[in-house]
C-alpha cells in the first residue's frame, strides 16, 4: 500500500464524518494523533471539544438548541472500562455501531501507547454488514514499532449519500510529516470540508519522555 497525502485524502470527500489519524512524526520522536468530527444537521453541528482533566469531552455549544444528545454526545467507554483492567478489545465488545438507521454509523477508536521510547497504536471500527443491523462486524488494526513518518486513517464514513456509505476496508496509509503541532493541526483543519466542519483535537506525544501537547480547534467559538 503506497502512502498517500493526509490532507489531500480528508480533502476528497465533503463527509468522512468523524475521523482519527494515529501514526509516527518523520524524524520518529513524536506520537500524531488526530480526532475530529463533522456534522450535517443543526443538532451535529451544535457542539465543541472542551478540555478536562485527562483529555478532552464533547459538549453542546449552544445547550438551548441541543434535541437529541445520545448520537452526538459521546462517552469514553475505552478509556473508563480499560481503567477497570479491560483490554481495548474487551471494551469495544460492550459497544457496537450507531442505532441511526438507515446510516447505522460505524464506531471507530484508536489507542496509542508509548513507553521506554517505542510505541504502538491500535485502531477499531464496529459497523453494521453491509447496512444490515442484525450483524455487527468488528475489526481492529495493530501497528507495531510503525514507521516514521507513516499513519493510518479511519472515518466513520466514504462520503456524502443517503443513507452513509460505512468505511470499508484497512485504515489508509498516509504520509505524515514534520510540522508542528499548530502546522499540523491548521492543515488538517483546513482540508475539511468549510461547511461540515466542526471540531478537532491534536496531540503530539514525544515518544522518549512521554510528554504531550495539544490543541484544540473549534467552529463554535
Amino acid at each position: 500500500m503506497k502512502a498517500v497525502s493526509l490532507t489531500q485524502e480528508i480533502a476528497s470527500t465533503s463527509y468522512p464524518g468523524r475521523g482519527i489519524v494515529l501514526g509516527r512524526s518523520a524524524d520518529g520522536t513524536k506520537a500524531v494523533i488526530a480526532y475530529f468530527i463533522m456534522g450535517r444537521s443543526e443538532n451535529s453541528r451544535n457542539r465543541v471539544f472542551v478540555e478536562t482533566e485527562d483529555g478532552i469531552k464533547t459538549e453542546a455549544f449552544d445547550p438551548s438548541k441541543l434535541v437529541d444528545p445520545s448520537l452526538i454526545i459521546y462517552a469514553d467507554t475505552i478509556y473508563d472500562l480499560m481503567n477497570q483492567q479491560l483490554t481495548f478489545e474487551q471494551a469495544l465488545r460492550t459497544r457496537e455501531f450507531e442505532p441511526d438507521a438507515p446510516n447505522y454509523t460505524p464506531r471507530i477508536s484508536g489507542i496509542v501507547k508509548c513507553s521506554d521510547g517505542k510505541m504502538n497504536y491500535a485502531m477499531s471500527i464496529l459497523k453494521s454488514a453491509d447496512g444490515d443491523p442484525s450483524c455487527c462486524e468488528r475489526y481492529t488494526f495493530s501497528y507495531d514499532a510503525p514507521l516514521a513518518g507513516k499513519g493510518r486513517f479511519i472515518h466513520t464514513y466514504m462520503g456524502d449519500g443517503n443513507p452513509l456509505p460505512s468505511f470499508e476496508g484497512e485504515p489508509t496509509l498516509v504520509e505524515i510529516g514534520d510540522e508542528d503541532i499548530d502546522a499540523f493541526a491548521e492543515n488538517v483543519w483546513n482540508a475539511l470540508d468549510a461547511d461540515n466542519k466542526v471540531s478537532l483535537f491534536v496531540r503530539y506525544i514525544d515518544i522518549a519522555t512521554g510528554k504531550a501537547d495539544s490543541r484544540i480547534i473549534n467552529k463554535n467559538k
